[in-house]
C-alpha cells in the first residue's frame, strides 16, 4: 500500500506544468537598448549604457503565475528613475519586462552608478527582490 502511495505521489509531483515550479530570475541588468527574449536567450553579452546613451534595466523571470506582480525599475544610487509593474492575467512560463529611455536625458544621465532592481509579489508577498551589480555610465 505505502508503495502505491508513494508511486501516485512520484507521478503527480512529474506531472506538475513547468509555472508550478518556483519563480525565478534568468536574468537582470541594464543595456543601452531594449533587449529582446531572443537575445537574453543566447546568453551574449549586452551593451552597457553610458552617460550619452539610452539606459535600459530589464528582468526576465521564468513560472510566474497569474496575478503576479512584476516591477523592474532603473535606479540611480538610491534613487528611481524609471519603473514598470505589470500584473500578470495568465501564467507565463517565461516573461521579459523592462523600464527605461529609448533616448538621453538632456545633459546626459546625471553622475553615478546604476542598477536595475526586480521585486516579484505573489499573493500580496514578496517573492524576488533582486538588483543587478550597479554599473557607472562613463
Amino acid at each position: 500500500m505505502l508503495t502505491r502511495v508513494l508511486f501516485a505521489l512520484v507521478l503527480a509531483v512529474a506531472s506538475l506544468p513547468a509555472w508550478a515550479e518556483d519563480a525565478k530570475v534568468l536574468a537582470l541588468g541594464l543595456a543601452d537598448h531594449e533587449v529582446t527574449q531572443e537575445e537574453l536567450d543566447k546568453g551574449t553579452s549586452l551593451p552597457t549604457p553610458h552617460f550619452n546613451s539610452p539606459a535600459v534595466a530589464y528582468a526576465s523571470v521564468a513560472n510566474l503565475k497569474k496575478g503576479d506582480v512584476v516591477e523592474i525599475t532603473l535606479v540611480n544610487g538610491d534613487r528611481r528613475l524609471l519603473h514598470n509593474t505589470e500584473s500578470l492575467a495568465e501564467d507565463q512560463p517565461k516573461y521579459l519586462l523592462q523600464a527605461g529611455k529609448r533616448g538621453v536625458p538632456a545633459g546626459g544621465w546625471p553622475e553615478g552608478s546604476y542598477h536595475a532592481a526586480l521585486t516579484v509579489t505573489r499573493d500580496g508577498k514578496i517573492l524576488i527582490e533582486q538588483s543587478s551589480p550597479p554599473i557607472p555610465f562613463d
